[in-house]
């Protein structure tokens, strides 16, 4: 269905994932504006913000170079990468999606054949068709990026703190704790308060999440990446205090998802005010 334009595709996909209608012209739950976004918001510097090496620039300007993991390498194929110049640790990412990630823990385990058959995958894919047609995916070039593993000591998984902004302000953080194994979520506010807010068809963590000794900080650096953007998540990671930029997203579960209670989805739509598409025009092609 993938020939279909756009703004039918989208329509269908969300009907299909979610069991319920969805108006383009007026929609209020969050998710309803994220599938808006996908088809009307196409300002260019979307393709820079969800290119994974690309977004490094934007970050390095905003906030600067500190908050950056290591990069060690870029590939334009496959078999250009190295594995013996790459560390006894490391991670391969697809700049140009996401879930394209080989995370290497021990190189003398790694499987080359395998993943280099992996690797070649993840470049003949793009991810607008690959998905649910997210725009600002559309014209990113397929690149491959090692960067430095990041660990934490004492744990055997890092918490992705994941920071929901709407027009730059930062409402709410999303934690996902244990991804690979039990894959835990839950939510709080800015002034580090448990939401009872959790997300469907995921476990919701029932303890409390120690507050980060750099949590004000991670706040400020997502208040400056997601400046003048209607709505992004910015993901962020917090490593023995210090803060480190994961990624930016601008479709959270590609629209497919929904949260609960119920109410949630009225209450975060009402945070996600769209912007106007300027009259005369089909799409929104500038931040201001």
């Amino acid at each position: 269905m993938k020939f279909l334009p756009q703004e039918t595709f989208v329509k269908i996909y969300y009907e299909y994932y979610s069991g319920r209608k969805l108006n383009l012209q007026n929609p209020v739950e969050f998710y309803e504006k994220i599938s808006w976004y996908k088809v009307f918001f196409r300002p260019k510097i979307l393709n820079q913000l969800v290119d994974k090496h690309a977004v490094k620039t934007y970050v390095t300007k905003k906030v600067g170079a500190q908050y950056l993991n290591e990069t060690l390498g870029l590939y334009n194929k496959g078999s250009e990468v190295d594995f013996d110049k790459l560390p006894d640790q490391f991670v391969i990412k697809g700049v140009h999606g996401y879930h394209f990630n080989l995370i290497v823990k021990d190189k003398a385990k790694l499987n080359r054949l395998k993943s280099r058959f992996l690797l070649k995958k993840w470049m003949n894919k793009n991810q607008y068709y690959r998905g649910g047609m997210e725009w600002a995916y559309k014209d990113v070039k397929p690149l491959l990026m090692a960067e430095t593993y990041l660990e934490e000591m004492g744990k055997t998984t890092l918490n992705d703190y994941k920071f929901f902004c709407f027009n730059g302000t930062p409402k709410f953080v999303q934690i996902d704790m244990e991804r690979g194994t039990k894959d835990y979520r839950c939510y709080y506010d800015m002034d580090w308060n448990k939401l009872d807010l959790y997300t469907e068809k995921i476990p919701f963590y029932e303890g409390e999440v120690q507050r980060p000794e750099n949590f004000e900080e991670m706040k400020s650096v997502a208040f400056r990446l997601a400046d003048q953007l209607p709505f992004t998540r910015v993901d962020l990671y917090s490593i023995q205090g210090k803060t480190l930029f994961g990624e930016m997203t601008f479709y959270p579960s590609d629209a497919r998802n929904r949260f609960l209670p119920e109410k949630y989805n009225k209450i975060i739509g009402d945070y996600f005010v769209l912007p106007k598409i300027p009259k005369g025009e089909k799409y929104i092609t500038s931040l201001v």
